[in-house]
């Protein structure tokens, strides 16, 4: 069976982190997360993948190339205007060649026994959650799909659509309107029956803070590896360290933690559960880490504290910042969410020394702050903060 994965759209409320880069190549646990899709379909035993990209293409194709180093074959179809999930399958059409195929979005992590789950035509994913106010959802009775309800304001219903469905190629036939739901919608009106399943593992990104949750959700692998050196550190639980890393001296790390290549760490430094470090980067003297995600290249000079954040690629932190983390009312795009988070810093920033920023505070892009300075709120792309 053939698998369509939607990879075309930007994300746009986790902007700015998708100013550069399309949603689904965010990395949790130093993988992008259209790669454990990728993965959990290979284990699935479905090997032939049609990637439909269309924003910032580039940095999907240049990275998973022809899927012969996940041991899959993918073949590419290009959304060209981001019209829609619908609009995206559409692009697709000419690459199917069997009787059935999955869909499934590739900004999720999903595990291969969800997706063995969802084999049969006219089956769809779903996962109950809690808060799924800002997810489309179910209307189900007895089994089979009455209604796909997007992001009601009302409960309505707690049965998650996942987005992961199996079709047959009578589907590009149903396609009228840009987006799935009101294909499917439509169908269910002329008396299709669509049947659903529960999800074994389904995880979402939709806003920044999401990024740290679901990095905690992907460190799903046990034991040590220790491939760089480590000198006279304490290392507890599962840490897998990347060849030519060095831990210096009295460095805690408890894990779950993941550290690339060519790292630096310490000494002295404390590296707590839930964090994972790109390749290439440098942690001072006495700084400590907790839950958050670290991208390649980043620089944290010593005696720096970062709870609960992300810091994406490039960015250069000069010694004693201070990266809060507490509940904070964040805004995102036209909206404001209230969320226990740290602090989101962008590519290619420079953080003065003694720099704090407090809890939900969102930095773009190339943003320089000078040092000593207490930022909060959102800092747009290329700003200068004196």
């Amino acid at each position: 069976m053939q698998a369509v994965i939607l990879a075309a759209g930007e994300g746009q409320r986790l902007r700015p982190f998708t100013a550069n880069k399309p949603k689904v190549m965010i990395k949790v646990a130093n993988k992008p997360i259209l790669e454990y899709v990728v993965e959990a379909l290979r284990d699935a035993g479905i090997l032939d993948i049609i990637m439909v990209v269309g924003y910032k293409r580039s940095r999907i194709m240049s990275y998973f190339g022809n899927g012969s180093k996940w041991g899959v074959r993918i073949e590419y179809a290009v959304q060209e205007r981001q019209l829609g999930t619908a609009h995206a399958l559409k692009q697709a059409e000419k690459l199917i060649s069997g009787d059935k195929f999955l869909v499934l979005a590739g900004d999720n992590i999903v595990d291969s026994e969800t997706i063995k789950r969802v084999n049969e035509p006219w089956t769809l994913a779903y996962k109950v959650e809690e808060e799924s106010s800002k997810y489309g959802v179910l209307i189900v009775s007895n089994g089979k799909v009455e209604k796909i309800v997007e992001k009601p304001e009302e409960p309505v219903s707690n049965l998650v659509n996942t987005g992961i469905y199996c079709f047959t190629p009578e589907i590009f036939e149903k396609i009228e309107e840009i987006d799935l739901t009101f294909v499917l919608n439509s169908m269910i009106e002329e008396g299709y029956e669509f049947r659903c399943v529960e999800a074994n593992f389904w995880v979402d990104i939709v806003y920044p803070w999401d990024i740290v949750k679901v990095n905690d959700f992907a460190m799903s692998f046990s034991g040590k590896v220790l491939a760089g050196k480590v000198e006279d550190s304490k290392i507890v639980g599962d840490v897998s360290i990347g060849k030519n890393s060095i831990i210096r001296g009295n460095v805690y790390i408890k894990g779950p933690v993941v550290i690339g290549e060519n790292c630096e760490i310490g000494p002295n430094a404390v590296i707590m559960p839930s964090t994972s470090i790109g390749d290439n980067v440098k942690i001072g003297a006495f700084c400590y880490v907790e839950n958050s995600v670290v991208g390649n290249n980043v620089i944290i000079a010593p005696n720096s504290f970062v709870k609960d954040s992300v810091i994406d690629s490039g960015t250069k932190i000069d010694p004693n910042f201070v990266a809060l983390s507490d509940f904070a009312e964040i805004k995102v795009g036209e909206e404001y969410c209230k969320a226990k988070a740290g602090v989101f810093i962008s590519e290619n920033c420079s953080i003065g020394a003694g720099v704090m920023a407090k809890a939900g505070t969102v930095i773009g892009n190339n943003v320089r702050i000078a040092p000593l300075k207490v930022v909060s709120g959102f800092i747009p792309d290329d700003s200068v903060v004196l």
